[in-house]
Parts: structure tokens; sequence; C-alpha cells
């Protein structure tokens, strides 16, 4: 709007026959008019190539978001990728190359037992997959007959399609970053994943009510993971030393059991 007005403007200076007219009225209206006009044409434009920005903007983000994902051999095999598509956490597209699933049909047809049995497991779960909704799977021909390493092939690809490469395999990994190919590593995520405390560890807990079974106790974590203690309903309303012995993890979220320290019933500090 301010560019129509700065226009119009422009016009008017250069428009001197406009204070000919006798009457000011006349010579006020026609400013007023061309003002409005052209503020209101400036207003329009902006207004549709905003909106085509917008649109822009959106089809970029979405592009991003559905990014390809090139799917190698180890982390077919290794199957837990078929529990992470089932929870919607991959977007676009799985990528699968035929050089891919040849080197998956000549480990299901090894005679080493353990070859053929994993093989044959990685079929399973790429079926598992395909049969799935919420993930769409593409299989490429695109091959590099100069380039003899399924890993360089995989990589080669990735640049070719601008993809993410979806892996397991610690040295593709490396060799994938080293040539700016973006990875994404379910040891990795796995990892990141993996539950704060594990069995054997000790933590020191306000025992806050008693549990639901006999001479329970429950405390919680900071972050309002609920830990049962074993023999515990004695604790309630005292800081404890808890030994953990075992982690569950659910849909729901995740809860630890934990029996106490050497049948100690407050922490160190405390006693």
């Amino acid at each position: 709007m301010v560019i129509g007005l700065f226009i119009a403007n422009l016009l008017l200076r250069g428009a001197p026959f406009v204070d000919l007219f006798d009457n000011p009225r006349t010579s006020f209206t026609l400013y007023l008019l061309t003002y409005s006009l052209l503020a209101y044409i400036s207003l329009e434009v902006g207004l549709k190539k905003g909106d085509e920005f917008d649109l822009v903007h959106s089809l970029i983000s979405k592009q991003r978001r559905d990014r390809e994902k090139i799917v190698d051999t180890s982390v077919i095999i290794d199957g837990r990728i078929a529990d992470v598509c089932e929870t919607g956490f991959i977007e676009g597209t799985l990528v699968i190359p035929q050089f891919v699933l040849h080197e998956l049909q000549l480990v299901a047809d090894s005679s080493d037992s353990l070859k053929r049995t994993r093989g044959r497991r990685g079929l399973d779960i790429l079926k598992r997959i395909q049969n799935q909704a919420k993930v769409e799977i593409e299989i490429t021909e695109k091959d590099f007959p100069r380039i003899k390493d399924v890993d360089a092939k995989l990589v080669a690809l990735a640049k070719k399609r601008d993809a993410q490469i979806l892996t397991n395999d610690f040295n593709l990994n490396k060799v994938a970053d080293l040539q700016g190919v973006d990875v994404l590593n379910l040891n990795q995520l796995a990892e990141a994943l993996k539950p704060l405390v594990l069995p054997g560890e000790a933590l020191d807990v306000m025992v806050s009510k008693e549990g639901k079974e006999a001479m329970q106790g429950v405390a919680y974590l900071d972050d309002g993971t609920m830990v049962v203690i074993d023999n515990g309903r004695s604790l309630v309303g005292e800081t404890a030393t808890v030994i953990v012995t075992s982690v569950l993890q659910t849909t729901a979220g995740r809860m630890i059991f934990a029996k106490r320290k050497n049948g100690s019933q407050k922490t160190a500090n405390q006693a």
C-alpha cells in the first residue's frame, strides 16, 4: 500500500493539469481518487504475492519433511525399522535400491545357515514394511556400474537424489558423513532412547506413598517416572537409597522397579 501511495504521489506531481481545474473540490477529488485507487491496487498485489510466498514456503517445508530416505541392507536385516515405521516417526519415501535387494537375496541364499536366516528375516521385514499404510516404498533400478562397493553406491545415489541414508552400519555412517550426506542411524536413535537408569544402579529417592501391592513403596524421579520399591512401605516419607532391579518401557511411559539397598532405610546423609 505504501508503494501505491508513493506512485500516486509521483504521478500527480508530474501532472500539472490537475491544478488547472477552477474548482478546488474537483482537484481534491481527483487527488483522493488517484491515491485511493493506487493504494488499493498495491494492497491487492501485496496480498496476492504474500499468498504465493506462503504457498512456496509450505511446499518447500513439505518437501523437506518428506525427504527421501535410502535404506541399506543392514537396517533391513536389523528389523527395528519396521517398528519405527509403524509409529509414524518416519516421513517421506523409503527408497530401496535394486542393488540392495540383490545383496539381501545373496545373503538369504547363503550356504551359511546363520546368514541365510538373517537374509530371509530381512525379506520378511521388507514385506512387513510394504504392507504398512504409514510409509511409502519405492524400488529404484538406478545403479552405478562403475562403482563396485555397495556402500559407495548408496552414497552416490543419496547425492544424486538429495536423500538421506537410513542405516545402522557404523562404517557407512562415517563414509556418508565425510561426503556430506545426511545419515539417520538407528543405533544412534536407540542410544538416545535408552533408559536413563539400568538394573543394578543405585538411586536416591524420596518415598512418597505406599504401593498397590503389599509392602511396596512408591517414589518419583524428577521427570515424573514412577519408582516402585519392593518392601519399601516402611520408607514412606523418607529419602532412601534403592537398587534398580528392572525397567519397564510401555507406550504410556516408563516404570522402574527397585529394592532397598542392603535393608537400609535411609541414605547415608540421613543416618
